[in-house]
């Protein structure tokens, strides 16, 4: 009885969100735009409080969306098959894949032989092997997979809490790195689909973002090691060789690596294969279940395929054509028309602000499948660079570092015991504050 009072707490605690925010729009916007904000608060206090499951609220707008009518059941439900899910699927895939045959393992000893076996060493080898894993694994794998191998690196706490920290915080950044690498990346792509933009090629993204992460590298490694210098620590290194069922899934890997370079344009040098980069990533996911790789039985390792973040995309897509189908998003952006008198750098700032630190109480998804019709509404207004402008709001979106509820990463850190709330705080404040001034320089002065 004691759990079942807790949520129905949590469900009270979501009613009176939803309906307060009902409230307050309904003095601003019409009562159509009034009832999706209030269905939005709804779903984001669930995901926030975890009153339900991540993977029931994400399937809550097919029975909430048509109920209010704002949008149809196959309007909703369309958004639950976008491309976009089925290439981080085929993604997943082949994390999965990297998973079972413990290929993460040698990837990481390999990473941290390059680096000095000192503190600093260490923090900045696992701040950049957790974040060129997350690059392709989801941040959370990639966490759960690390912290055990950081914590037994030595028993000194004040160390262990830094290396806790190098895990999340790399974790978080190494997302930004590939359009797979974080939802809302995904987010980003599927919305510039719906509106018929050009989409970012897998390398064209991941070109872009590499200065800007191995910035925000230097800069989490950095500060978590200021302090350490003097301190004791023995690292074991022993030499592992690659087994058969390592080397298949090293090969199918690089295999799709080669494919998306060469899929990739580079004009007018190079138009690409021109095909489709789901398919791709799918297909070669698919070959893990297929001899002579055989690595995945469907029996045995379905129940690791994240169905609910594959929900959770949908109802981030569903979101997002809700603002646009009810005129949310042009209403919403006619408030914020008064930021066209700054000038276009400090509107950059103000996004990239309101981001980073919304995102440390909310879902990153669902913040992004809100603000990205508002920003590209806003833009259509004001002559504003769209792609540039969703482009900096997706990235702070994965700037979420001073909180355990922000995101996985930061949750499982703190489940291991090493860290306090205050030590999170502390660190990720600072970081953010770097991720948004780097961001904006990035944006302003390279990405235009």
């Amino acid at each position: 009885m004691g759990e079942s009072s807790v949520i129905y707490k949590k469900l009270a605690v979501a009613f009176l969100v939803a309906f307060g925010v009902f409230a307050a729009a309904f003095m601003l916007f019409s009562p159509m735009q009034s009832l999706l904000l209030g269905v939005i608060a709804f779903l984001v206090t669930l995901w926030t409080n975890v009153g339900l499951s991540l993977g029931v609220v994400s399937l809550l707008p097919i029975i909430l969306f048509p109920s209010f009518s704002i949008l149809s059941v196959s309007q909703t439900t369309q958004n639950y098959a976008n491309p976009i899910i089925f290439l981080f699927l085929g993604g997943f895939l082949l994390a999965i894949g990297v998973e079972k045959t413990k290929l993460h393992e040698w990837i990481a000893q390999k990473m941290f032989s390059f680096f000095p076996a000192t503190p600093r060493g260490i923090i900045f080898s696992l701040v950049i092997t957790s974040g060129l894993l997350s690059s392709l694994l989801s941040n959370t794998t990639t966490t759960l997979l690390l912290i055990s191998i950081a914590l037994y690196l030595t028993q000194n706490p004040k160390l262990k809490m830094r290396f806790a920290l190098s895990i999340a915080y790399g974790a978080s950044i190494g997302g930004i790195l590939t359009p797979i690498g974080t939802p809302p990346n995904l987010i980003l792509l599927g919305f510039m689909q719906e509106k018929g933009m050009e989409l970012f090629s897998f390398m064209e993204w991941s070109w872009m973002m590499l200065p800007l992460v191995f910035a925000m590298f230097f800069v989490a490694a950095f500060l978590l090691s200021i302090g350490v210098d003097g301190v004791a620590i023995k690292v074991e290194n022993e030499s592992k060789k690659l087994t058969k069922e390592q080397k298949k899934v090293l090969l199918l890997i690089g295999g799709a690596v080669l494919l998306l370079l060469l899929n990739a344009p580079f004009k007018p040098y190079w138009n690409g294969l021109g095909w489709s980069e789901t398919v791709i990533l799918l297909g070669f996911g698919l070959l893990l279940f297929v001899p002579p790789f055989h690595t995945l039985d469907w029996m045995d390792d379905k129940a690791k395929i994240p169905f609910r973040i594959m929900f959770l995309f949908g109802a981030g897509f569903s979101i997002a054509s809700a603002f646009s189908a009810t005129g949310l998003a042009d209403s919403v952006a006619s408030y914020l028309v008064a930021l066209i008198e700054l000038e276009p750098i400090l509107i950059l700032l103000a996004v990239a602000v309101l981001v980073t630190f919304t995102t440390e109480i909310t879902s990153n998804t669902a913040l992004v499948s809100v603000m990205l019709p508002i920003i590209y509404a806003l833009s259509q207004q004001c002559g504003l660079d769209a792609k540039l402008f969703m482009t900096v709001a997706t990235v702070c979106a994965s700037y979420a570092f001073m909180l355990p509820i922000a995101t996985p990463p930061n949750a499982i850190a703190m489940s291991s015991g090493t860290l306090k709330v205050s030590d999170m705080a502390k660190y990720g404040f600072v970081l953010n504050i770097a991720g948004i001034l780097l961001v904006v320089f990035m944006a302003e002065f390279f990405w235009k």
